[in-house]
This record gives structure tokens, C-alpha cells and sequence, in this order.
């Protein structure tokens, strides 16, 4: 069912020191946990998980068919978290959720803007202001991504989660009138940058002016 296998083994042995001795091996530990189930402790190599989300289309996405003995068996699961090294970025901990292939899950998935809008070509300025939404589906109905058309936009108009199209089986709780994107004016730009200057004008004014009031004060 998966789209992609990770090899894994499970492990009694918990605690940091258990942990650093996984990392200076190349491998890091990681928790599978789902369906009521009591979680269970594994290790896998880093450089396996990590090749796995860069190859794979569909990011944390990715079902994942685990490969090991006993309580892993033949799991089907999604990446639930992933921590990195703060400096390094490399990985250091994941989260496994089982899944169910029965049952919907809620998952994030990006939104990706497809077009030049018109009203950018006229100056307008585009801003996207959700680039991820949380959807509600089956596990083999997750789609990497849901694609806007931005190109009929003129400016000062905005798309919202109501205007999204989304695939068969696939549904949100968002509140639908929440806005994907917008294309801004330039004149509403242009206001911004004179209100601006008009707030340094003031500054400098303020600053130049204390001094005198210092020598008014001293004469």
C-alpha cells in the first residue's frame, strides 16, 4: 500500500545515552504509535529516512510501508514529526503514525500558484497568504498539492478557500471564506511607501528640534 519502504528495527533500550550511541552509528531512534496501540521504540538509518523525503513527491506525506520484524510487520505509516540537529540539520528523532486504510486522516498539503496574474503585469503585488491547507481524506487519497490558477486576477481581487477545487473524497474544515492569495494595487503600495516617508520626515524633525529645545532650556 505504501509509496515508498523503510527498513526498521525495534528496540528495548531507551534514554539519551541510548540515543547518542544510535546517532554515532549513523542512526537515530524513532517511535511508531497509532490506533490505540502501545508505542513502540525503533531505530533506523538517517541517510534512509532522509533519501526517502527527498525522492519522494509527496514529502511527510509519504505512505511508508515499515520493513522489520514483530510489532512493525507489514505497518503502513505516515511521518508524524521529524526533529533536526539545530546547527547541523541533520535528522535526530521521528514520529510514525499507523494508519488505517479505511479510515480518513487529517493531513496537511501545500498550495501551489499556477500563472502570472493580470494584475501583476499591470504593477499590482501578489501575496499568498496560505501556502498550506489541512484536508480530511483516505490515505491513498492524499494529494501532494492543490494547484490555484491565479492568472485571471486583476488587482485588488482575492481567492478564497471556497474557490479551491478539491479532488473526489477530499474534503476541509477551513473556514471557507478564509483568503488563499490576493493581488494588491500598486496605488495601495505606493500610499505604504509615502506614508513611510512621511513617518521618517517626522522622526527627523523630531530629532532635530530636541537639540534646539536642550539650548532654549540652558539659555
Amino acid at each position: 500500500m505504501g509509496d515508498q519502504s523503510l527498513a526498521v528495527e525495534v528496540r528495548t533500550d531507551t534514554g539519551k545515552g541510548v540515543a547518542r550511541k544510535l546517532r554515532a552509528v549513523g542512526r537515530i531512534p524513532a517511535v511508531l504509535y497509532g490506533h490505540g496501540n502501545a508505542s513502540v521504540s525503533l531505530s533506523i538509518q538517517a541517510q534512509d529516512l532522509d533519501t526517502l523525503l527527498k525522492t519522494s513527491h509527496a514529502g511527510l506525506n509519504t505512505l511508508i510501508d515499515l520493513e522489520g520484524d514483530g510489532a512493525v510487520a507489514g505497518k503502513v505509516v505516515l511521518i508524524k514529526e521529524l526533529q533536526r540537529h539545530s546547527v547541523a540539520g541533520t535528522l535526530s528523532h521521528a514520529d510514525f503514525f499507523e494508519i488505517d486504510a479505511t479510515a480518513k486522516i487529517h493531513v496537511s498539503v501545500p498550495i501551489k500558484l499556477e500563472g502570472t496574474p493580470e494584475g501583476v503585469k499591470l504593477g499590482g503585488v501578489l501575496e499568498h497568504m496560505m501556502r498550506e491547507i489541512d484536508l480530511l481524506c483516505l490515505p491513498n487519497a492524499i494529494p501532494d498539492s492543490l494547484e490555484v490558477d491565479v492568472s485571471g486576477m486583476n488587482q485588488d481581487e482575492s481567492l478564497h478557500v471556497s474557490d479551491l477545487t478539491l479532488p473526489e473524497g477530499v474534503e476541509t474544515g477551513v473556514d471557507e471564506a478564509l483568503p488563499i492569495v490576493h493581488v494588491a494595487t500598486k496605488k495601495i503600495e505606493e500610499e505604504v511607501e509615502v506614508v513611510a516617508e512621511e513617518d521618517e520626515a517626522a522622526k527627523e524633525g523630531d530629532a532635530e528640534a530636541a537639540p534646539a529645545a536642550e539650548e532654549s532650556k540652558e539659555d
